[in-house]
């Protein structure tokens, strides 16, 4: 089966995704092209698994000072650019279409007339789930940004909506913690003022990841540039993250039993929905400015979410095979019956 998977290169939440997804379709034999659209070429980083993956432009969100500007992303956006794209990307030669919310990908598909699967968290908004900071502009994007015929939503939980768990790796659970340790990974932060905030906190040993460059006068506050491998190493035995309220960093956190502080981006609905998420599920909990009482009364909170999720990368690819027929209430609860959800002291 020749696949093309147009994945939203943007945050590295949906390049995560996509690395468990490749994994499974390669051992399931499937032949896969990756395109990735949404950041400059160059930057990408840890991207071996995916096999000569193309880049294109796209489209992205332009954000700053832990917001979305609409105004600037209209500005910044390039629609020659992205028609171009579109019209040049031939689809012919694949048997399926798959976009992780990759407007690019899923446009060219509809133009010429291949379906498409969606599959990502986005697509869950489809469903009646937390939703939380919505206006006319938010609801248009989620609607048209990149359209899929079949769509499999994902989430933390079910919210009783034909959704699957998250996809992601489910390495062992960590045997031993640094109490201590936090990562903070809040990209679309001010960094400098990441560090004053937390500088304070001399009995945590705070490691920050950071797309730009940026250093600390501070010995409980190390910085590093972004990087899968060191991420996941210091996610392995941290007690905590504090992050944006991204999908995918809380999923992995959750299945690996750490402490979540989200702070979501101002103006960006899906942010905003996952916060409100994870605070109605009691998994996680909620800055919405960057404040030092709610991080200090975090610090000191000890306790924490374990879930364990199956692998749903394995589930889809083997559905996608068997030819994707329709995914009925006992197949959707039958996958659900099988997460475990335990409440733990650190």
């Amino acid at each position: 089966m020749r696949i093309f998977y147009g994945v939203q290169g943007t945050g590295n939440g949906h390049i995560t995704r996509a690395r468990v997804m490749a994994k499974e379709l390669y051992a399931a034999g499937c032949d896969v092209t990756f395109q990735f659209t949404g950041r400059p070429a160059d930057k990408y980083f840890d991207m071996e698994i995916f096999n000569g993956y193309q880049s294109r432009t796209g489209l992205t969100f332009n954000t700053g000072k832990g917001q979305v500007n609409y105004l600037k992303t209209a500005f910044d956006a390039k629609p020659i650019t992205f028609i171009k794209d579109i019209k040049s990307l031939d689809l012919s030669s694949y048997d399926l279409v798959i976009s992780d919310f990759e407007p690019v990908t899923a446009w060219a598909a509809k133009n010429q007339k291949k379906p498409v699967l969606g599959i990502g968290h986005q697509y869950a908004f489809n469903h009646k789930i937390p939703r939380v900071g919505s206006d006319p502009i938010a609801d248009q994007v989620m609607k048209y940004f990149a359209p899929a015929d079949v769509g499999v939503g994902l989430h933390w939980h079910h919210f009783g909506q034909p959704i699957l768990p998250p996809i992601i790796d489910t390495p062992e659970t960590p045997k031993n913690i640094i109490k201590n340790k936090i990562i903070v990974y809040l990209p679309f932060e001010d960094q400098n003022e990441v560090i004053r905030l937390l500088a304070p906190f001399e009995g945590f040993d705070f490691h920050i990841y950071s797309p730009e460059p940026v250093t600390s006068k501070f010995n409980h506050i190390i910085c590093n540039p972004l990087s899968r491998d060191g991420f996941q190493k210091d996610l392995y035995d941290c007690v905590g993250i504090i992050s944006n309220a991204g999908f995918e960093l809380a999923s992995e956190s959750l299945q690996m039993g750490k402490k979540i502080l989200a702070k979501p981006l101002h103006a960006q609905m899906e942010q905003i929905s996952n916060a409100a998420a994870l605070q109605q599920l009691g998994y996680g909990h909620v800055m919405h400015d960057m404040d030092s009482s709610v991080i200090q009364h975090w610090l000191h909170d000890n306790h924490a979410v374990h879930i364990t999720y199956p692998n749903i990368a394995k589930v889809l690819v083997q559905w996608i095979k068997g030819g994707m027929p329709e995914m009925d209430a006992d197949f959707i609860e039958a996958i659900w019956d099988t997460v475990n959800v335990s409440h733990i002291v650190q």
